[in-house]
C-alpha cells in the first residue's frame, strides 16, 4: 500500500512539475519594422511624432541603447535575425539576386540547412506564425511553411503596395498568401497585418506560440491614409509627412498587438521584442537617423543601429536600460533559453541577453561585432569602430566620444587601425564567398552614400 502511494505521489509530482514548467515558458512575439529611422520614435527624442505603443515596450521592459542589426539592408539582416548566425558565415551577404543574368533563382534564399527560430520553437511544441513580409526566397524550399512556420499570411517579396494587390500581380502588387484562410482584400496593409496578428494571438491563446510580426512600414512606397496624413498637416515636406503618417499607423498596430495580450491575460509571460531590420534610407523614404551618420545600405551607425526594445514583465524590470552593444543575432539564443530549449551544435553568433539585462553578468556580451556587405566590411571593438572600403583609407571612429562618426582617426591611431584591419581581414578570409552579389549599380551607389552629408539633429518643432 505504501509503495503504491509512493509511486502515485511520484507520478503526480512529476505531472505537476511538468505543468509548472510548461506554464513558465513564455510566448514570444518578434515585431520587426522595415526601414525605420532611428530618430523617428518619441522614445528616441523625435519632436514630430508620438509613438506611445512602441515606447511602451521599453517602459515595461528594457531599451538597448546600442542595438545593432547584422546587415544594413533587408534580406541579409532577416537571415541573421532568424538564424542567430552572422549571415555572411553561410554566404548570405547581400539582398536577393533573383534578376541577375545567369543566376539560378533556386539558390536565391535562406539556405535550407540553416535552422530558423521558428524551426527550433516548433520542435519544442510552439505554434509558429508569420504575418507579413518574408524576403528570404520565393522558391518552394524557401517558403515560410518549409522554414518552421505553421501559419503564413503575407507575401514572399521585399515589399508591397499598401492599398491593393492584383490576382495576377507581381512584385509589390502580388496577391497576399495564406495557408489557413482566404486572404481578405487589402484595406490598408499595416492595419491588415495588425488584425492578423491579433487573430493569431486569440486563436493560440491556450498554447505556447511564437509570432513573427513582420511589418513593411515604413518601407516605400510612401502611402498613408488620409486620416493619418491629416495628423501631420503641419509637416511641410510631403514625403516626410507621409512617412510619419506611416510610422504612426505602425505604432497603432503595435498597440493592437499589445492590447490583445492584455485582454487575453497573456501580457505577463510573453516576451515582446521590437526592432527595425536596418537603418532608415533617408534618400528614399524621408526617414531620419539622427544623431547617427549614414543610412540604410552602409556600415555607418545610421545603417546598422536601430531602436531595439524588449519586454517580459514576468522577468525583466520595467524602465530598464542596457548600454552595451547587442545585436539582432542575440535574439535566437535569448528566445531558446527563455523557452528552455538547449542550444545544439548550431554555432550561434549571438548571446542570451537575459543574464546581462538582469545584472547576472557585468561584462559586455560581445568582445567584438563584425559586418561584411558588398564592397565594405566593419568591426566594432571596445568602442573603436573600423570600416574598410576599397577606394579610400580605412575609417576609424571612437564611438565613446564620436557616436556620429564625424572624425576619422585612422591616421591618428595607426596601431589601432592596423590591429583592427588584421582582425577583420583574418575573419574575412575564413568566410565563404557570397551566394549572390549585388549589381554594379548598387556598388557605385554605396560609395556615394558614404560621401553624403546627413542630418544629425532633430528638426525644429513646427
Amino acid at each position: 500500500m505504501n509503495k503504491t502511494i509512493g509511486i502515485f505521489l511520484f507520478l503526480i509530482s512529476g505531472f505537476i512539475l511538468s505543468v509548472f514548467a510548461q506554464e513558465q515558458k513564455p510566448n514570444i512575439i518578434l515585431i520587426l519594422a522595415d526601414d525605420l529611422g532611428y530618430a523617428d520614435l518619441s522614445l528616441t527624442e523625435s519632436n514630430q511624432i508620438q509613438t506611445p505603443n512602441i515606447d511602451g515596450i521599453a517602459h515595461k521592459g528594457v531599451q538597448f541603447t546600442q542595438g545593432y542589426v547584422s546587415a544594413p539592408v533587408c534580406s541579409p539582416s532577416r537571415a541573421g535575425l532568424l538564424t542567430g548566425k552572422n549571415q555572411v558565415t553561410f554566404g548570405y551577404d547581400n539582398n536577393l539576386a533573383e534578376n541577375q543574368p545567369g543566376f539560378d533563382p533556386a539558390f536565391a534564399g535562406l539556405p535550407v540547412e540553416q535552422k530558423t527560430i521558428a524551426d527550433r520553437l516548433k520542435e519544442a511544441g510552439y505554434a509558429t506564425g508569420l504575418v507579413g513580409k518574408w524576403h528570404l526566397g520565393s522558391q518552394e524550399q524557401f517558403h515560410p511553411l518549409n522554414r518552421g512556420f505553421d501559419e503564413f499570411w503575407g507575401y514572399l517579396g521585399g515589399g508591397h503596395h499598401y492599398f491593393k494587390s492584383e490576382v495576377a500581380g507581381k512584385g509589390y502588387l502580388a496577391p497576399l498568401i495564406s495557408n489557413y484562410k482566404e486572404p481578405q482584400a487589402i484595406t490598408y496593409l499595416t492595419d491588415d497585418k495588425g488584425d492578423e496578428c491579433v487573430d493569431f494571438i486569440r486563436r493560440h491563446r491556450d498554447e505556447l506560440f511564437f509570432l513573427f510580426a513582420s511589418f513593411n512600414a515604413p518601407h516605400s512606397p510612401l502611402q498613408a491614409t488620409e486620416a493619418d496624413l491629416a495628423l501631420f498637416a503641419n509637416i511641410e515636406d510631403s514625403d516626410r509627412r507621409t512617412y510619419l503618417a506611416m510610422v504612426h499607423r505602425l505604432d497603432q498596430n503595435v498597440g493592437k498587438i499589445l492590447n490583445a495580450l492584455q485582454s487575453e491575460g497573456l501580457e505577463e509571460n510573453t516576451i515582446v521584442v521590437f526592432l527595425s531590420d536596418n537603418g532608415g534610407p533617408v534618400d528614399s523614404n524621408a526617414s531620419l537617423n539622427a544623431p547617427f551618420n549614414g543610412q540604410k545600405g552602409i556600415l555607418l551607425e545610421g545603417g546598422l543601429r536601430v531602436p531595439f526594445l524588449m519586454k517580459w514583465p514576468a522577468k525583466i524590470p520595467a524602465n530598464s536600460q542596457y548600454d552595451q552593444a547587442v545585436t539582432s543575432l542575440d535574439l535566437m539564443p535569448t528566445f531558446l533559453k527563455a523557452a528552455g530549449i538547449p542550444v545544439q551544435n548550431e554555432q550561434l553568433d549571438g548571446e542570451n541577453l537575459l543574464p546581462y539585462v538582469l545584472g547576472d553578468k557585468s561584462e559586455a556580451p560581445h568582445p567584438s561585432l563584425k559586418w561584411r556587405f558588398t564592397i565594405s566590411a566593419g568591426i566594432l571593438e571596445n568602442n573603436w569602430k573600423l570600416i574598410r572600403l576599397p577606394d579610400r583609407l580605412p575609417l576609424l571612429f571612437d564611438l565613446s566620444i564620436d557616436p556620429s562618426e564625424l572624425e576619422n582617426l585612422s591616421l591618428k591611431h595607426p596601431e589601432i587601425t592596423q590591429n583592427l584591419l588584421k582582425k577583420l581581414g583574418d575573419w574575412d578570409l575564413a568566410l565563404p564567398h557570397p551566394l549572390f552579389l549585388e549589381g554594379a549599380e548598387w556598388k557605385a551607389r554605396q560609395r556615394d552614400l558614404y560621401d553624403r552629408s546627413y542630418s544629425l539633429t532633430q528638426p525644429k518643432k513646427n
